[in-house]
């Protein structure tokens, strides 16, 4: 077999391309802005966007009036960097759960898993451990299958209230729900059309102090940027949805 050419690429080379134009720092949270698809940290890009409705490389108009809701979590890109960058990733885990701990908050479960599964992967390493790839895939099998039947129990969890602010759509039963903070404004959408059998969720609109969310944001998004100092329940109100021009 022809051996295999390889060249050695230096960090320094693509860091233009792993980097936050913002900040200047490692993405963390990698957002993509759909319209011209830059990607920036997340929180230094919602920051920029609350005065702002352009992209911060191009310039170019996100959207006149709701910019927050045509950019989205870029997991590829935050994977790569990750996996290109020494260290990163179990560095921001540990800032992360300092910050709870800081805070006297529960560390989200999802911080817990990766911290986790980054300390015994490195535990592994040190110890000069290896382990067939069939015993890997079966860990994580096992894994994979006890955290889907977990349900995201284990997750940050939100309350939140459904309110029907329209005369054409009939209110919830139990309008009352708590669910995991990595639930998007989609799973709610798709959880009160079942309830109200309607015939497709993208009849739906839900908004957040009168203001349509993105079907991508999450719910934890949607509490530290529209109910950062408001108090349980997130109040969200549901509506047919209005094509905007």
């Amino acid at each position: 077999a022809p051996k295999m050419l390889t060249r050695k690429i230096k960090l320094w080379d693509i860091n233009a391309h792993i980097t936050c134009r913002l900040c200047n720092g490692y993405l963390i949270d990698a957002t993509t802005v759909t319209e011209c698809l830059h990607t920036f940290c997340r929180s230094c890009l919602v920051k920029y966007l609350e005065e702002n409705n352009t992209c911060p490389t191009c310039r170019i108009v996100i959207h006149q009036s709701h910019p927050l809701q045509y950019i989205g979590h870029d997991r590829t890109m935050q994977d790569i960097v990750y996996k290109l960058v020494p260290g990163l990733q179990e560095a921001e885990m540990k800032k992360q759960r300092e910050f709870y701990h800081k805070l006297g908050m529960e560390v989200p479960g999802d911080i817990k898993g990766e911290t986790c599964s980054t300390k015994q992967h490195l535990d592994s390493h040190r110890n000069g451990e290896t382990k067939a790839d069939e015993n890997l895939n079966k860990e994580t099998s096992e894994e994979k299958q006890e955290e889907d039947n977990d349900y995201h129990r284990s997750d940050e969890q939100v309350s939140i209230c459904l309110e029907c602010n329209s005369s054409k759509l009939r209110g919830l039963k139990r309008k009352w729900i708590r669910c995991s903070a990595q639930a998007t404004v989609l799973h709610l959408k798709k959880f009160i059309a079942k309830k109200l059998n309607l015939s497709s969720f993208n009849e739906l609109d839900i908004l957040c102090n009168e203001e349509i969310l993105g079907k991508d944001h999450t719910l934890k998004f949607v509490v530290v940027t529209r109910w950062r100092f408001k108090k349980a329940p997130l109040l969200l109100h549901y509506r047919p949805k209005m094509d905007l021009l």
